[in-house]
């Protein structure tokens, strides 16, 4: 049922991208290839296992083909799914299907500028992604990008003020408040 989730999640994300199938950039057997991504049976997302594998990689090529530039990835909370295997008993199995999934996106991608993997786990060239070597981390104790985790007073100052809620600033930092990144306190975002 994991396996059909993470196709369902792929398979929505992939059909964001309709127009690849009228797009003149593409040749017939790519509009082939990403058919294979959104193919469905009974409201079902039909991918094979190997086609759920390059997903990311196939649609990676596939925008960087019509669009002319390579891409950018982002993959918020990768490490859900295994933490969730981990309690339940089948952690082997989604580390595979995750490795597989993310190396093939990831290592040696020509159609890929970078991606930005978010998680609590970290990321480490000894994990599951074995055979990549060029990962950067960055952690909540690093500085580099710490105001872009989240907002900072100011920016939620302006927010609830273009939006007429300039009163509800106490009541925002109440709930939102309280992240530490690098040396910058920011709100959830």
């Amino acid at each position: 049922s994991a396996s059909e989730k993470l196709r369902d999640i792929i398979g929505k994300e992939a059909l964001r991208f309709s127009f690849l199938l009228e797009s003149d950039k593409l040749e017939d057997i790519q509009k082939d290839m990403y058919r294979a991504l959104i193919q469905m049976k009974d409201g079902v997302f039909q991918m094979s296992k190997t086609v759920l594998e390059m997903s990311l990689h196939t649609l990676t090529l596939l925008l960087e083909k019509h669009y002319g530039c390579p891409v950018i990835l982002l993959i918020d909370e990768y490490d859900v799914p295994l933490d969730k295997a981990f309690h339940a008993g089948f952690y082997n199995e989604m580390v595979s299907l995750i490795r597989n999934l993310l190396s093939v996106a990831l290592k040696s991608n020509q159609a890929l500028k970078f991606a930005v993997l978010t998680g609590c786990l970290r990321i480490s060239k000894e994990s599951i992604f074995t055979g990549l070597n060029n990962l950067k981390v960055y952690s909540v104790t690093d500085v580099q990008f710490d105001e872009y985790f989240g907002f900072t007073d100011d920016e939620v100052k302006e927010m609830l003020d273009y939006y007429g809620f300039s009163e509800k600033f106490a009541e925002t930092k109440e709930w939102y408040d309280g992240y530490q990144f690098g040396n910058v306190s920011v709100y959830c975002p």
